[in-house]
């Protein structure tokens, strides 16, 4: 028999031997009955682990395997389910330090280990004892009277340390003074499992009525699979303490599940402050997949779009002249989340992107814009981006400071020229909206305004077919 394989046959001995290891409990996914994930919103899960286990009368110890890589080990709880009070955990240690060649080497940093090498001429192996030195951007070794860098053969390891698993493992110390097997449950709070709303909306014809598709993308870095998990999603601002853990496996390479089928949707309930989202199936979270799974769909949602120019406040009180020309009016539409609406339900915070079929069948994509968490009978207003065929020109025609009403107060007067422009073969309506600082007033218009707010001014100008429309208006402002 060759001596490296000597070797290896006598480092399988040595680990069977090993009494720490002969004596630990270990606990798989095998032993797993159920799991229950409940995610938030900002890289945060709570784990429900369930499991049945066989455990001797007194102490022993249990490693907890495939447990998150991303586990807050101090929010940790074993508790049994069928002997309550009977098991009870004296310590544990997290074990997230991977089994890997890199790692097993700089674990045996000082230590001697076995170097295999062949010779190039009769393939002859040889075995040759060799003390690392330092594993730190490669290997230093320890050979009889010499130093060698790099590794001139195979290596040999005598051992695998303790502390060193091939998966994220939790072990523990327990006095068991109830039945051997029973069933217990880990819970703890984990980083590297997140999620967030996406939201497709596609809109008629007329832009007045949309169909909206809302998708949950679930996010699992932490380390570990889920299987055919209890899925629950929090959705709301929850407070924490900044955490202090650096979070391994950020850069971790996704893999893209396919989206669930429509049918599954999520039931929601109000939970305190925040909402509850609920897969109404257990689903599978692999380790490093992405993954979505439907939240909703609402179908002829009423819709209004308005364009809208938005002015500012700073030509209020000095001289400018000419404020802009071809200057870009915004394109919004709003629903409204209510029943009648065929919504009604609380949205979780998420991008929503909003599509049109041209005149092919063929949907394009017309824009795209954030919503915060929206509640019932609340209002969605998304900006699209801006009109192609409708502009304005904008400028001030007149500026004037009016005597000071009273020591400590400035008054101003100016006037102003707005042009839109209208290349369509369909009349618009524009909104135009002032942001007028200080104490205002409208001396006189072209067209009537409404004070929307204390600083704001609103016209609706509508604007003919191929045309255009000019609004004048002075205003005088008391600071």
């Amino acid at each position: 028999m060759k001596k490296y394989q000597i070797a290896a046959l006598a480092a399988v001995g040595f680990t069977l031997s090993n009494p720490v290891l002969a004596e630990e409990i270990r606990s798989t996914l095998d032993d797993q009955k159920s799991v229950a994930v409940t995610i938030y919103n900002e890289n945060l899960a709570l784990i429900k682990d369930q499991r049945t286990i066989t455990l001797g009368s007194g102490q022993s110890a249990l490693a907890f395997r495939d447990v998150s890589a991303q586990m807050r080990p101090e929010t940790a709880l074993l508790r049994s389910l069928n002997q309550p009070g009977k098991l009870a955990v004296i310590e544990q240690n997290f074990n997230f330090d991977l089994l890997t060649p890199q790692k097993l080497l700089e674990k045996f940093v000082g230590k001697t280990v076995g170097i295999v090498k062949t010779h190039p001429t009769t393939g002859a192996e040889t075995i040759e004892q060799a003390q690392v030195l330092s594993a730190n951007n490669g290997v230093v070794l320890k050979m009889g009277d010499r130093i060698e860098t790099g590794v001139p053969g195979r290596i040999i390891y005598n051992d695998v340390p303790a502390n060193l698993r091939d998966r994220p493992t939790l072990t523990m110390a327990l006095n068991n003074g109830g039945a051997a097997q029973q069933d217990v449950e880990l819970s703890y709070l984990s980083g590297g499992l997140g999620w967030k709303a996406d939201y497709v909306a596609e809109l008629n014809a007329n832009d007045d009525k949309l169909d909206l598709s809302g998708w949950v993308t679930l996010t699992n870095t932490s380390g570990t699979t889920y299987r055919n998990a209890k899925l629950q999603l929090v959705a709301g601002d929850v407070n924490r303490v900044q955490d202090e853990i650096n979070y391994r496996m950020q850069g971790a390479a996704m893999e893209r599940a396919a989206p669930a089928a429509p049918a599954d949707k999520m039931a929601e309930e109000s939970l305190l402050e925040y909402h509850l989202y609920t897969l109404d199936r257990p689903t599978t979270i692999a380790e490093n997949q992405t993954k979505q799974v439907a939240l909703l769909s609402a179908s002829q949602v009423p819709v209004r779009k308005e364009l809208l120019l938005q002015g500012s406040n700073y030509y209020y009180s000095s001289s400018y002249g000419d404020l802009g020309q071809k200057m870009k009016v915004a394109v919004y539409v709003e629903f409204d989340n209510k029943e009648s609406a065929h919504l009604g339900m609380p949205l979780p915070k998420g991008i929503i992107r909003v599509y049109k079929k041209d005149g092919a069948g063929n949907a394009q994509f017309v824009g795209e814009d954030s919503i915060d968490h929206t509640p019932k009978n609340e209002k969605v207003r998304l900006k699209l981006g801006e009109s192609f065929d409708v502009t304005a020109d904008k400028k001030q025609t007149d500026f004037k400071k009016l005597p000071n009403p009273a020591k400590g107060t400035a008054m101003f007067e100016s006037a102003y020229e707005i042009t839109l422009k209208n290349a369509r073969k369909e009349a618009v309506t524009v909104v135009v909206q002032e942001p007028i600082p200080a104490d205002w007033k409208v001396l006189n218009a072209s067209h009537p305004h409404e004070k929307a707010a204390s600083n704001t001014a609103v016209w609706k100008i509508n604007v003919p077919a191929e045309g255009k429309t000019t609004l004048t208006y002075r205003v005088q402002v008391k600071y």
